[in-house]
């Protein structure tokens, strides 16, 4: 819809002298302009509440990737260290155990998995809803869209409507001077003076307010963007005409792409995939089991393992000794010989020291294991069945969330559609009405001149514009405005 030149003189004149800002620009400079486009592309980027939305898609992600790891086996290690004082332990009386200081050191890894129909329903359950998430972001995103096109609009037409005091000030200070020479020409009383002085003081504080309350939108602009308010920074308030739209396709448009309407349809395909879940703890399971553990050890005091080695090697020939003598006393072959042989060597007491050299990670593996089972729940007091059920009516509460967003998009798109005929309609009036008070006002500026009326009659006619103009701006905004809401019902832009 064309803005009428005369209401929006001032923002099409800093439009024509400042450079437009780059839609690229993390933060517009000083005096830039920004325009509607550029203000969605800084929102989309700082807007607080939707950065917070789109974290929602690393716990999406996260959940996803847990959910397929499930596919994979559960790998656990463990590695410890122990320590055990040199001091035996007696059970009935009988003393067991070493008496040298002992260290220790032990590692092992095992893997596990588990696999059930309910494993495969789970990661499509968390797919659908990472889905369901991308579209709550759509969702938050087009809100902020709604959020800041709206603002947008408002502080441009506070923008418009300051312009228009900015015109009508000037008309009272032409109306004052009029009035001032028919004073001094004899045709015009000190009363109508006064009465151009009034309101020419009260137009005044109207440009003022005008002013004031176009800088305030900007800055409730900026907070809506997300960023702060930029010094001198102005509006385009070159708005592209809305499309023309058939309802038909508009609501086909709605049902297919809303966001919000997405997001239902996801978490009901997620309850979907839950209640398979919950009718799988019907079937069995598979779970495989794998182990692998190793350990080594050393004794602090190494020359107490040499004596002791050395004192089992004498007690040994010693004990051969005795065996042979026995034999040979009773007549019998004999081996004396061969217990000399019998004795502690250098390379026993070096194997000694080479063990003790194996701690802490010269393992010694322990046998392996490896299990596989199947497991068919049979009765657990109806709480499978309970499950079942509550994921039943999770599933139809889902479905019926799907059915009325599907109306309320329906709704939506066909009212808003309606605001924005209506809205049309209106300013193509409105724009007549204008004419008509400008006309009018024409007029009445001609007949105070030669006196044909009063003052009176003159701020009157200037009141009939000034409410005309006014109600014009406001139809052009609203129509804007239906848009912006009918964008918002669909779920996507449309222009």
């Amino acid at each position: 819809m064309r803005i009428h030149a005369f209401a929006l003189a001032l923002g099409l004149a800093v439009v024509g002298t400042v450079p437009v800002l780059a839609a690229a620009q993390t933060a517009p400079a000083p005096g830039a302009v920004i325009t509607l486009t550029d203000a969605l592309a800084l929102a989309r980027r700082n807007n607080p509440a939707l950065q917070s939305s789109t974290n929602a898609r690393r716990t999406a992600a996260a959940a996803v990737r847990s959910a397929k790891g499930a596919f994979l086996p559960s790998v656990n290690s463990s590695m410890g260290g122990g320590y055990r004082e040199g001091r035996q332990t007696f059970f009935q009386g009988q003393a067991f155990g070493s008496t040298n200081d002992q260290l220790s050191t032990d590692a092992s890894v095992n893997a596990s998995l588990q696999l059930s129909l309910a494993t495969l329903n789970d990661k499509r359950a968390a797919q659908a809803n990472q889905n369901a998430t991308e579209a709550d972001i759509a969702a938050a995103e087009q809100r902020v869209r709604n959020d800041v096109t709206n603002q947008y609009l408002a502080a441009l037409q506070a923008q418009a409507r300051a312009s228009l005091q900015d015109t009508l000030q000037a008309t009272t200070q032409t109306q004052l001077q009029l009035a001032r020479a028919r004073l001094q020409v004899g045709s015009g009383t000190q009363l109508d003076v006064q009465r151009a002085e009034v309101a020419d003081g009260q137009q005044r504080v109207a440009s003022l307010n005008s002013r004031n309350q176009v800088a305030i939108e900007i800055v409730r602009l900026f907070q809506a963007i997300g960023i702060d308010a930029a010094p001198d920074a102005k509006l385009d308030a070159n708005l592209a005409a809305p499309p023309t739209i058939d309802l038909s396709a508009i609501l086909e448009m709605a049902r297919r792409t809303n966001p919000a309407l997405g997001s239902f349809r996801a978490r009901e395909e997620s309850a979907r995939r839950s209640q398979a879940s919950a009718r799988s703890a019907y079937f069995p399971s598979l779970s495989l089991q794998a182990g692998v553990s190793a350990f080594t050890n050393r004794f602090t005091n190494t020359g107490l393992l040499i004596g002791q080695s050395q004192a089992s090697t004498l007690g040994a020939q010693a004990s051969c000794i005795r065996t042979e003598e026995v034999r040979d006393r009773l007549g019998l072959s004999n081996r004396l010989a061969q217990c000399s042989a019998i004795a502690f060597t250098p390379a026993q007491e070096a194997a000694i020291r080479d063990a003790q050299g194996k701690y802490p990670f010269d393992f010694t593996r322990n046998p392996y294991s490896l299990s596989a089972s199947f497991s068919l729940p049979i009765f657990n007091g109806w709480r499978r069945e309970q499950q079942v059920e509550q994921a039943s009516v999770q599933r139809r509460n889902a479905q019926n969330d799907v059915r009325a967003q599907e109306l309320r998009v329906t709704a939506e798109v066909t009212a808003a559609y309606l605001s924005l005929s209506t809205a049309q309609q209106t300013v193509v009036l409105q724009e007549q009405n204008v004419r008509t008070a400008r006309t009018a006002l024409s007029l009445a500026q001609e007949r105070y001149r030669v006196g044909a009326i009063s003052i009176v009659d003159l701020v009157q006619a200037r009141g009939d514009y000034e409410r005309a103009e006014t109600d014009r701006i406001t139809a052009v905004y609203d129509v804007q405005r239906a848009f912006a809401a009918l964008e918002n019902a669909v779920g996507r832009p449309i222009r």
